[in-house]
């Protein structure tokens, strides 16, 4: 009789093992979490793609051809520069060699956008400029204008008109609602590495500073940003070149 009991432990506990192994062969984006995690990539995109298209009032070339990481947020919620109560989920990436690394998720609360507009969805877009601002931003999290410095990025095809204290700051800001496109200093706002949504898309809670750093495969839901990033803010592409792409 006292095996009963033992069987059914034992029992359970290979259960229990089974229920914390991960399948490294699952596909992660056919759950519903995974779906969502793959289309706020392909947002993110999408947003990078539309303001790049109108080169003269988008984020100009040579800022894109030496900065360090790309932030962008597509989204942010209905009313947040409102109310005060900012929140958005985006995505970061870093060069890496002759390209950009696999993305991370981000999470961004709280802070001040510099001026205030309604609308359906605000898209925030940053750069970050040196090494300074990509260690910040590989933190689990960090304050914006708090322990990163931070401007209103300049708009149009060239920054060289722009004052050197803007174009030192280690991560530049912009934002786009209802159509309209400008820089912001999106300062107090908080961002936080997202390692929920980071399993959504790896299969595992994989921390940014290791998709950045560390050879990881880009999900396939990162291609067409990725593209976007290598076509736009490539250092060997020229700002005819870029101008020329954006017309199309």
């Amino acid at each position: 009789m006292r095996l009963i009991p033992m069987m059914l432990l034992l029992s359970s506990a290979m259960l229990a093992q089974s229920a914390d192994r991960v399948d490294p062969k699952a596909d992660t984006q056919t759950t519903k979490a995974g779906k969502d995690a793959a289309r706020r990539l392909e947002e993110a995109a999408t947003v990078f793609q539309e303001i790049m298209a109108t080169p003269d009032k988008g984020i100009p070339g040579d800022l894109l051809a030496r900065a360090q990481c790309a932030v962008i947020v597509p989204g942010l919620k209905k009313g947040a520069f409102i109310v005060g109560a900012k929140y958005g989920r985006g995505f970061l990436t870093c060069r890496e060699g002759q390209g950009w690394s696999a993305p991370g998720a981000i999470r961004v609360e709280g802070g001040s956008f510099g001026f205030q507009i309604g609308g359906s969805e605000t898209d925030v877009v940053m750069l970050v400029m040196n090494q300074g601002g990509e260690n910040k931003l590989l933190s689990s999290q960090f304050t914006l204008g708090g322990e990163g410095e931070v401007a209103a990025g300049p708009v149009g095809r060239s920054a060289s008109a722009e004052t050197d204290a803007k174009l030192n700051a280690e991560i530049l800001s912009w934002s786009r609602s209802r159509g309209v496109f400008g820089g912001v200093a999106l300062t107090g706002a908080t961002l936080r590495q997202d390692l929920d949504t980071n399993q959504d898309l790896y299969g595992k809670r994989i921390e940014n500073r290791e998709l950045v750093k560390g050879n990881v495969t880009p999900p396939a839901a990162a291609t067409q940003l990725l593209s976007e990033l290598n076509q736009y803010a490539s250092p060997g592409s020229s700002s005819a070149d870029r101008d020329d792409r954006g017309r199309k």
